[in-house]
């Protein structure tokens, strides 16, 4: 899928509006104070409870390379000392080209997360390279801990939708701050069929981030 989701008008003049520049991070410090702040109900305080995924969820696959992935989590896991379980989730049905999903649960999966979510990127970042070796078709991987990414990225597209009525009733460019490319996608997927705004990716590398632009009518 293209990063841009549709053409950009080309008589649209980015000098004719200011850029406003939103952070990613927001969403995802978001979620994280809601996962940890008690709330208060008569008087009584009570935790968030998380639905976990029943066992129906999770396979064991005869896919070579998701066992592959699986065991190189769980052995970086075991090194690690942590307390955790690793199993890999069921693909989706209408998936053709199904991702390799891997859970991490446990008391020790928020370490496994880090600070925003960093540690867990880097762990899927790793397992990603060892899946995809030289000469082998690409495999998309997935690595989440306790749900942390479905959850962020679910925050993250809320965000992009109210930063795109943003665009759209101010008139002006929404930039994010440089995003990696998961996140940049699922901008770009919330705002795909979001009315009076386009998406597009500006910028090289690591410094690469996604525009929200108001379409003028």
């Amino acid at each position: 899928m293209s990063e841009s989701n549709r053409e950009i008008d080309d008589g649209w003049d980015e000098g004719e509006t200011d850029a406003v520049v939103a952070d990613a991070d927001e969403a995802s410090a978001t979620e994280q104070d809601g996962e940890s702040a008690d709330q208060e109900n008569g008087g009584r305080r009570r935790r968030r409870r998380r639905r976990r995924p029943d066992d129906g969820e999770y396979l064991a696959a005869d896919d070579e390379r998701a066992q592959h992935a699986l065991a190189f989590v769980t052995d970086i896991i075991d090194k690690m000392e942590m307390d955790c379980r690793v199993r890999l989730r069921r693909p989706k049905e209408d998936d053709e080209d199904p991702e390799i999903h891997i859970e991490i649960t446990g008391p020790d999966a928020g370490r496994i997360i880090g600070k925003k979510g960093q540690v867990l990127a880097a762990l899927q970042f790793l397992t990603h390279r060892v899946v995809n070796r030289p000469n082998l078709d690409k495999r998309h991987v997935l690595v989440d801990a306790e749900g942390y990414r479905s959850r962020r990225d679910n925050s993250l597209a809320t965000m992009a939708r109210r930063l795109g009525k943003q665009a759209v009733e101010q008139g002006k460019i929404i930039t994010f701050e440089p995003m990696n490319p998961r996140d940049r996608r699922v901008v770009h997927l919330a705002l795909a069929k979001f009315e009076g705004v386009i998406t597009k990716s500006d910028g090289e590398g690591d410094d690469r981030r996604v525009q929200i632009i108001p379409v003028r009518r």
